[in-house]
């Protein structure tokens, strides 16, 4: 119970204040509503002034975003990838095609073929695959659909090869031969091919897609591995299993940095400055294991991009495309893996090999993948390459 002493409860009528002892009772016993004997709890210790309250709230806001954003973008290592998930093959049909493809014989020509009908394509026939010295071409466009005002250097790049030309290995002597060409796409990733990808006569790898650590996958055995100077592996061990690394020239820096790695001299400080991203000085393969993509390639895919083009310019090929156009000069048989970007999912994977998602795929200026796409399903309609990973 609570008592008031002293309490004035009149109203002054020239408005002072009650006398002292009654505010003073009032103020010292009425905010008390406990039991005598009752301990206070000391509020202080749980409420966080309003700037505490502050930067504790963002904190935890920045928390929560990075929870949410971060693991789409940041890459786990090879051994975390393939344990989290896949451990049998995720679509046995196709699994079982490839392996029925590989069973069967060998068809002679059956690409050119059956290319051949696809009028889209009639340019693609018969194209020259290596740059070679006694072969001067009359170049009349620049990098990369050319080499106009690349003369200079590429005498100096072809000067350093000792074959520049077709290898004897890749020469046409009669027999049937298969070829794969392994995509970066993230259709790959559970796909259980790695050891069919290996059976294969001649294995084409693009740029910096690994193969130690996702052999279940992306088989062992890369017979060429087509780049450009920015995109080449920066591992040693990505060249362990490698037969042929092929130059794609964007531009004349690229002739040189192909000489720089042959020879064993590294370029300027001033030349490197030029590159888009850091390039290797050291590539672990001999000199006869390199060669230069003839820009015939990239000109003829262009002039074909150009037909399933949606607005005209210049289309520039990725090295996906080029490759499958240069597999179908060497083989008689060629099979994709890894083609196709599935975008009516944008939780899946963009690449086999991390864990970025699609919907993280910035717009192409430069090439044209709806295109492609086009093409490289006319392709498989038409029966001229086979499509293993079933995206396209």
């Amino acid at each position: 119970m609570v008592t008031l002493n002293h309490l004035s409860v009149e109203d002054t009528e020239d408005g002072s204040p009650p006398l002292p002892e009654a505010a003073e009772a009032t103020t010292a016993e009425a905010v008390s509503l406990r039991e005598p004997g009752m301990n206070e709890p000391d509020t202080s210790e749980f409420f966080l002034s309003r700037r505490e309250n502050l930067v504790l709230s963002l904190l935890l806001l920045i928390g929560c975003y990075s929870a949410i954003l971060i693991p789409a973008y940041y890459p786990l290592t090879a051994g975390e990838l393939l344990r989290d998930d896949y451990k049998y093959p995720k679509d046995m049909a196709l699994l079982n095609r490839s392996a029925s493809l590989l069973w069967g014989p060998c068809q002679p020509r059956w690409c050119m073929d059956h290319l051949k009908p696809l009028p889209r394509s009639a340019g693609l026939l018969d194209l020259p695959v290596f740059v070679q010295q006694d072969r001067p071409g009359q170049w009349n466009l620049p990098p990369p659909l050319g080499l106009q005002g690349s003369e200079e250097h590429l005498a100096l790049a072809l000067a350093s090869l000792p074959q520049p030309g077709l290898p004897p290995s890749l020469g046409r002597d009669g027999s049937c031969r298969r070829c794969v060409v392994v995509g970066s796409g993230g259709v790959l990733h559970g796909s259980h091919l790695g050891s069919h990808i290996d059976q294969y006569d001649i294995i084409i790898r693009l740029n910096n897609a690994p193969v130690s650590g996702f052999e279940r996958d992306a088989g062992s055995h890369t017979t060429i591995r087509l780049i450009y100077p920015e995109g080449a592996p920066r591992s040693a061990n990505e060249y362990r299993k490698t037969s042929m690394v092929v130059l794609v020239v964007f531009k004349s820096l690229d002739l040189d940095w192909l000489t720089s790695v042959i020879s064993r001299q590294p370029l300027s400080f001033w030349s490197k400055m030029w590159f888009w991203r850091e390039v290797v000085d050291e590539i672990p393969l001999r000199s006869e294991n390199f060669k230069i993509l003839h820009p015939e390639i990239m000109h003829k895919t262009e002039e074909v991009l150009k037909k399933y083009a949606f607005k005209q310019g210049n289309l520039v090929p990725t090295l996906g495309a080029s490759a499958v156009v240069m597999a179908m000069q060497l083989c008689d048989q060629v099979s994709l893996a890894g083609f196709g970007y599935d975008m009516q999912h944008p939780e899946a994977r963009l690449h086999y090999y991390e864990t970025i998602r699609m919907d993280s795929m910035k717009a192409q200026l430069v090439h044209d993948i709806s295109a492609e796409k086009l093409f490289l399903r006319d392709l498989v309609a038409a029966g001229a390459v086979t499509d293993l990973t079933g995206a396209l």
